[in-house]
């Protein structure tokens, strides 16, 4: 799930632009449709994107939050709920302090913490808030992030092993 800070009634070409490079579909969430995995998310322009405990989404047009809807910690702190340590959020560049609080969420209930390293960034407030807020597990260049995220997609598909004792 991906959310972007939009300027208010512009649309957004980014589920266009993110499908045409990557290998999975890219589309924007829908008002209570299913999440599924394999699927790339995108909030759309105007709307808060949350998820529901029920995995469907709920698209909100409740206030901005730091400014902006959508909000990546409307997202985090409802993904934390609905997910609970199987969720992995990310912090890329931007400039104000939207989504510290809601990584703060996510690794409160043993979730994956990454953050895009402030001096990689093109505007670092938002990893320099986020890394104020959390100690991430992870504060990467971009390009290394994607790498960590391609490694976790295939780990999460393959059986897990288990050690029996005796």
């Amino acid at each position: 799930m991906i959310v972007v800070h939009l300027l208010p009634g512009r649309p957004s070409l980014l589920a266009q632009v993110l499908g045409v490079r990557s290998a999975l579909p890219v589309k924007e969430a829908e008002d209570q449709e299913s999440a599924r995995g394999g699927v790339v998310y995108v909030a759309r322009p105007g709307y808060h994107l949350l998820i529901e405990r029920d995995r469907t989404f709920a698209l909100s047009v409740d206030e901005p939050v730091h400014h902006s809807r959508p909000a990546i910690d409307v997202l985090f702190e409802s993904a934390a709920d609905a997910y609970g340590a199987r969720l992995a959020g990310v912090i890329l560049s931007g400039a104000n302090q939207d989504g510290a609080r809601g990584l703060a969420v996510i690794k409160a209930g043993g979730g994956l913490t990454i953050v895009q390293s402030p001096q990689d960034a093109a505007a670092r407030e938002m990893p320099d808030a986020a890394l104020a807020a959390v100690r991430a597990d992870h504060v990467l260049p971009a390009a290394a992030i994607a790498s960590l995220l391609g490694q976790l997609a295939g780990a999460a598909r393959r059986p897990a092993a288990t050690a029996w004792p005796g």
